[in-house]
């Protein structure tokens, strides 16, 4: 009776009732909500407390930003399909166009940094972390395996295309921006199809690929949760995502000097959205002694127990 008059109470309010149907298209950071909302941000993270305190929302807190997302599924699930029964979704769709175009503005801002930047692109990475040893790691974590039908995704200059392409059957790099195919092409020559394309809407078919490659990528993306689900469609059963990124951090000025939309990952964050994409995270592996730890989480369709690994 607690939990369900908490519930009630929490939902008994038009912003938070947004507020939830906002988190169940995707998460979002509290200044997203407050533009989206129109309301200031102190205001909006009452209004998420109260959600937060009522188990129907969950804040993470990264560097400055604060994330929200819904709660528990088992709590929040009834309460979703009340508000899709009451019609609440359609209630918001001003918000959602409103969240759309925060977020359409962000994404031009990030292409036109790459853009800008595809010519240092390599020399910006080897800033923050030693890349040798992560191509060593990341060979050793697919190397058991046959890597059949390979694809890249963020495939920037071609360099995973290029470590990887010669041990695939065949291999298809992928990125928004122009300036980084052209890049690719000089790098990698015939070795691989390169396609512009979105890393949300990736241009195979359902069971296209056995191995997908998310290389310093996520880190970038506005919805890391969609991007890595994305990327679980196009891999066919028993098939292997990777993803090399940064662990959590507090580096701040990373937002602002290169673009960086997240401050790296927690290993829970990372199997709750492989398990959302029906992933099962089959490996994790620590690698430090850069400016930044990086992280090697292996997914896998129809996985086994994951296992911890720290580099030497």
């Amino acid at each position: 009776m607690k939990q369900a008059l908490d519930i009630f109470r929490a939902l008994a309010d038009a912003s938070r009732l947004r507020i939830v149907a906002l988190l169940g298209t995707m998460e979002l950071s509290v200044g997203e909500l407050a533009q989206v909302l129109g309301q200031s941000q102190p205001r909006v993270s009452r209004h998420v407390k109260i959600l937060c305190d009522a188990g129907m929302a969950e804040r993470r807190k990264e560097g400055s930003w604060v994330f929200v997302a819904l709660g528990d599924r088992a709590r929040v699930a009834p309460v979703m399909a009340a508000l899709d029964a009451y019609g609440v979704a359609a209630d918001v769709e001003a918000d959602v166009a409103r969240l759309a175009a925060v977020r359409a503005d962000r994404a031009a801002a990030a292409a036109a940094w790459f853009e800008a930047h595809a010519g240092e692109w390599d020399a910006i990475r080897s800033l923050h972390v030693a890349e040798e040893q992560v191509e060593a790691a990341m060979r050793a974590v697919l190397g058991g395996e046959p890597l059949g039908r390979l694809i890249d995704i963020g495939t920037g200059t071609g360099r995973m295309i290029e470590l990887f392409a010669p041990a695939a059957h065949s291999a298809l790099g992928i990125d928004k921006s122009s300036e980084m195919l052209r890049l690719a092409r000089a790098r990698i020559g015939e070795r691989a199809e390169l396609r512009q394309a979105d890393l949300y809407a990736l241009p195979l078919a359902d069971d296209g690929a056995d191995v997908a490659i998310l290389h310093h990528v996520l880190h970038f993306a506005q919805q890391p949760g969609a991007a890595i689900a994305e990327a679980a469609r196009v891999l066919a059963g028993r098939g292997r995502l990777l993803i090399a990124d940064f662990a959590s951090h507090d580096r701040e000025e990373l937002r602002t000097r290169a673009a960086h939309t997240r401050l790296g990952f927690g290993d829970a964050q990372i199997a709750g959205w492989f398990d959302a994409a029906g992933l099962t995270l089959e490996r994790v592996q620590t690698l430090e002694g850069g400016e930044l730890t990086v992280k090697l989480w292996l997914g896998r369709k129809q996985g086994v127990a994951v296992r911890e690994v720290k580099a030497a």
